[in-house]
């Protein structure tokens, strides 16, 4: 698998409309996409980890590549302070508790 993680700051009094692009997003089929997680930060201002994951870097870099991904991504953006910082990478382990 492959994906990324962000570290995000959104905008005060945006964080409704920030999750809902996240559940929006829900209803695309993305070929290769397998899931994503938002993380509210404890102690953060209004600050935010995003992990987005894809079935691999191929179908990963198709879909960033994508106009109707670079729409998605301004949208987003529109409800952040700032450009998110991104990192890139192969997932070299995951396991999800089965039954919670």
């Amino acid at each position: 698998m492959y994906g990324t993680v962000a570290r995000i700051r959104v905008k005060p009094g945006k964080e409704t409309a920030f999750l809902a692009l996240g559940s929006e997003e829900e209803d695309i089929h993305i070929p290769g996409f397998v899931g994503q997680f938002v993380y509210r930060l404890d102690g953060g201002q209004n600050e935010y980890m995003l992990v987005v994951l894809f079935a691999d870097k191929e179908s990963y870099f198709e879909n960033a590549d994508s106009p109707e991904q670079e729409a998605r991504y301004h949208q987003m953006v529109e409800l952040l302070e700032g450009e998110p910082e991104w990192h890139d990478g192969e997932i070299v382990h995951a396991w999800i508790q089965e039954g919670v």
